[in-house]
């Protein structure tokens, strides 16, 4: 018997509702063991990040080298890497252990608007990991930070940008339309064979709260468990919008609260 695993390399939010923590929620939600490398620990609530504490570059590739020698990785999800050296350290780790998917999560802002990517480490990010990975997944800011330009607001645009940013060197692309208008959230996969309009009805509620790093994270865990990419970002997509519907289940916080993991089982 195989067993799926999927390896995040991320933030901790102290709060459990975004980061390491929710990309092992989610993990587990869809049936797929999870490991950790944490490249940075955060003092951080549903309303806002008050510290940012920084683990060294040699630790983490420490962590890399010590989940990669023992688990069979079958994909790997990347989330806040603040640090040049970290994302230095992580491209290393990458290069020597060469895992198949890598879905990487351009985290750049949090959901409060806290800035988490220093400006010198957004170059390290275009040229050092997003060449790497199977998948990203900015949302329509971080798309537009990633190229210098303008937030997109049409769906021409932003598959443009999206065909902009697979010349960056990933294989796939995927912008998400969370902080668009409209009745309905559209995310857009964008390949080199075209792309591919992925929508679902926008959900009003505040409790939003690590969205972004669970939906990488989903995909991740279909990866793992062999799907290809359109099905695991379909099924991953799927996923984050019926835990998004069921936030409202939870009163945790008195800021922006997390989506339910775990909305398939109570």
């Amino acid at each position: 018997m195989t067993t799926p695993i999927a390896l995040t390399i991320a933030g901790s939010d102290s709060s459990g509702g975004a980061g390491i923590q929710a990309d092992l929620k989610t993990f587990a939600a869809l049936g797929v063991y999870g490991a950790s490398v944490i490249t940075a620990l955060t003092a951080q609530n549903t309303q806002g990040v008050s510290g940012i504490h920084q683990i060294s570059a040699d630790f983490v590739t420490g962590q890399i080298d010590a989940v990669f020698s023992d688990l069979a990785i079958g994909a790997v999800k990347i989330g806040m890497v603040a640090e040049l050296s970290v994302i230095g350290a992580i491209a290393a780790g990458l290069a020597k252990w060469q895992p198949k998917q890598v879905v990487l999560d351009p985290v750049m802002v949090a959901t409060s608007g806290d800035r988490l990517l220093k400006a010198d480490a957004v170059d390290a990010l275009r040229s050092k990991l997003i060449p790497r990975a199977s998948l990203i997944t900015p949302n329509l800011p971080e798309a537009a930070a990633l190229l210098d330009e303008q937030v997109a607001t049409t769906e021409s645009a932003v598959a443009d940008q999206g065909k902009r940013l697979l010349t960056l060197g990933p294989r796939a692309v995927l912008i998400k339309g969370g902080h668009g208008q409209g009745a309905e959230s559209t995310d857009y996969l964008v390949t080199s064979a075209g792309s591919i309009a992925l929508s679902a009805p926008r959900v009003a509620t505040k409790n939003t709260h690590g969205t972004g790093c669970s939906l990488s994270s989903a995909i991740a865990a279909g990866l793992a468990k062999g799907e290809n990419l359109e099905s695991a970002v379909r099924n991953a997509k799927a996923w984050i919008s019926a835990a998004i519907a069921a936030a409202d289940r939870f009163a945790v916080g008195h800021g922006h609260g997390p989506v339910h993991h775990f909305h398939r089982f109570y």
